[in-house]
């Protein structure tokens, strides 16, 4: 059995456990058995975590805070608009497919608070930068003229909210990949000029 050095102990505790309940649920995984199965003494586990809950809400945020870290990061890179939107789109889809089924319903089921904090922000801090970044890119004359840059962020906040979600993605065949790619084509293709649509369709060669 490995025994963690000193310094270390929290963040083991908060990889494995997300790695545990992101694929499994949270529900029957005991904080006992996290620290067995990472050698530390149960008055480590819980010096950091007292209560399974107050683990859970950890990892969730830590995730949460990641995504939007590298939300940011793709949006301002120094890429063309259609290749920052195609990492934006491939990453939020990848991470979506991090969480099983049975993590969505332990969520909803025993810790619906957390659940719904992650909802807010989903749409507050990750959407709401999606938004921005259409809109500064309807500006730029990346999309046509007579497209409508509202109904467009509608109907790409409709598609994060309905498709590219852990639920849907859990009880579907398709991979998150394959959704992005879709809702890409299917949206953007018509929406996007000549030029951009060119200039995605090079790109998307190099992600598939």
């Amino acid at each position: 059995m490995e025994v963690l050095t000193e310094h270390e102990p929290k963040e083991r505790i908060l990889e494995l456990a997300k790695n545990r309940f992101f694929r499994n649920g949270f529900n029957k995984v005991t904080l006992d058995e996290l620290s067995g199965e990472l050698g530390i003494s149960k008055k480590t586990m819980y010096k950091f975590f007292p209560s399974k809950e107050d683990l859970v809400k950890t990892v969730v945020w830590m995730v949460l805070h990641h995504i939007e870290k590298e939300v940011h990061r793709i949006t301002g890179e120094d890429k063309p608009f259609v290749h920052r939107l195609a990492d934006l789109i491939l990453f939020i889809g990848k991470m979506v497919g991090r969480f099983s089924k049975s993590f969505q319903q332990d969520m909803k089921r025993f810790a619906p608070v957390i659940w719904s904090e992650v909802e807010k922000f989903r749409s507050e801090r990750i959407l709401t930068r999606v938004n921005e970044m259409i809109r500064q890119a309807k500006t730029e004359h990346i999309f046509r003229d007579d497209i409508n840059d509202e109904v467009l962020v509608m109907m790409l906040s409709t598609c994060f909210q309905s498709i590219l979600t852990p639920e849907v993605i859990a009880e579907h065949s398709f991979s998150p990949k394959e959704a992005m790619f879709t809702i890409f084509h299917v949206i953007f293709e018509g929406a996007l000029t000549e030029e951009a649509r060119k200039e995605f369709l090079n790109y998307e060669i190099t992600i598939l």
